[in-house]
């Protein structure tokens, strides 16, 4: 079973789209393990956006990150990150299919609403970043077997 993070970034929060994206993603059949609202501070910012340090755009990123709250939630399914990446819809919601949460919701590629890992490998590195371990469930839901099969 693979685990991915999501992050409804600031911009979803003060617009009240929390809601609208946890269903979006709900209706998939993935199973949320994990959420919190929380305020990012600098270091773990710069920690989640490693990979961007030393581009252009990099202090943007960490800027918005921490402007206002966020919701952070664990995923979790088989390939979670491919099926969250096409609700997801491309980084840029000008280019995002409809249907998807960008290419309905978002018009700005810098207020694209959501975060979601880009791998598996990506994923484990941003679930630990953003959780403790005590803080992800692990339970059954009596609807698994409709969703997929054994």
């Amino acid at each position: 079973m693979e685990r991915t993070l999501v992050l409804v970034k600031p911009d979803g929060v003060q617009r009240g789209m929390v809601g609208e994206i946890i269903s979006r993603l709900e209706r998939r059949g993935i199973k949320l393990v994990a959420l919190k609202m929380m305020l990012v501070d600098q270091a773990l910012a710069h920690r989640h956006y490693g990979e961007h340090e030393g581009k252009p755009f990099f202090q943007g990123l960490v800027d918005f990150i921490t402007s206002s709250p966020l919701v952070a939630m664990i995923w979790e399914a088989d390939d979670v990150v491919e099926i969250v990446r096409g609700t997801m819809g491309q980084t840029n919601p000008k280019n995002a299919a409809p249907g998807t949460i960008r290419g309905d919701l978002g018009v700005n590629i810098g207020r694209n609403l959501v975060h979601g890992s880009d791998s598996p490998e990506s994923a484990q590195r941003e679930v630990a970043l953003f959780f403790k371990e005590g803080e992800i469930l692990d339970y059954n839901r009596n609807n698994d077997p409709w969703i997929t099969e054994p």
